[in-house]
């Protein structure tokens, strides 16, 4: 979904900002040791990568094929890359990364193109620090790594800050889904923020039962693109039939505010 909300961006003329809060080292090999010690990217993107789906899911996934386009087969492009590749020569990425050794990675991975800058920070304080823009339109991507307690409370209470600070921003705000409790729990938060328009977007790859098992992820899109929660539901079937892994696989676009 990040890939189409850049797309998005791209169809007016103006110039856009991307702050990306934990943005990792940028580029992943799927043959490192991380990589293969986890094998998810088998289940995910090793799915639909060389896969043709019907024509509303290739409708969706169009602009991230054509960020992919050129990447070898044995790496994979996070979230920074990917807009990236889809950025014009005016828009400009800040990408935050807080953990010194990823932090210099990413640096490295970006220090060449001059519409990037990528800083050792604490992504939560540069949510702060660096809103609004001077682009005055563009994304943020709230993406942690869920590795530390109360993470989707910190999550709900940081977008609440940063909305204050800039409230026509698009923020997409990612979070995994294991107990359907939590998920629920951040959307409610969320939504008491007082966005306007706000939609959750959510794709399980098989049914909640063990709340320690990751059965899938989901989106919050605030001041989504017009009509993005109708092009999810378009393709949900698809790609739910693509990426189950078991009974209860489900792709779902539901609009929690429409003002």
């Amino acid at each position: 979904m990040l890939a189409k909300i850049v797309e998005h961006l791209n169809l007016k003329p103006a110039p856009w900002s991307y702050l990306d809060t934990h943005a990792g080292v940028g580029m992943y090999d799927l043959t490192g040791e991380e990589a293969d010690k986890t094998g998810e990217w088998r289940n995910g993107v090793g799915r639909i990568r060389d896969r043709a789906l019907g024509a509303e899911a290739e409708a969706l996934l169009a602009p991230w094929r054509d960020a992919m386009a050129g990447v070898k087969p044995d790496a994979y492009p996070g979230s920074p890359e990917i807009v990236r590749r889809l950025a014009r020569a005016g828009d400009r990425l800040r990408l935050c990364e807080k953990h010194p050794k990823d932090a210099e990675a990413l640096a490295r991975n970006f220090g060449r193109d001059r519409r990037v800058k990528a800083v050792e920070i604490d992504g939560w304080t540069a949510l702060n620090a660096w809103l609004p823009p001077p682009e005055r339109r563009g994304l943020v991507l709230i993406d942690p790594p869920f590795e530390e307690p109360g993470e989707f409370g910190r999550m709900a209470e940081r977008f609440r800050k940063a909305l204050a600070v800039w409230p026509t921003g698009t923020y997409a705000l990612w979070y995994p889904v294991k107990d359907p409790a939590d998920a629920d729990a951040l959307a409610e938060r969320v939504t008491a923020a007082g966005v306007p328009k706000l939609v959750r977007l959510e794709l399980l790859v098989r049914a909640s039962g063990d709340p320690k098992l990751l059965v899938g992820s989901g989106m919050l899109v605030a001041n989504p693109p017009w009509r993005l929660a109708d092009e999810f539901q378009a393709a949900a079937a698809d790609l739910a039939a693509a990426l189950a892994q078991g009974e209860g696989a489900r792709a779902t676009a539901k609009i929690l505010a429409n003002a």
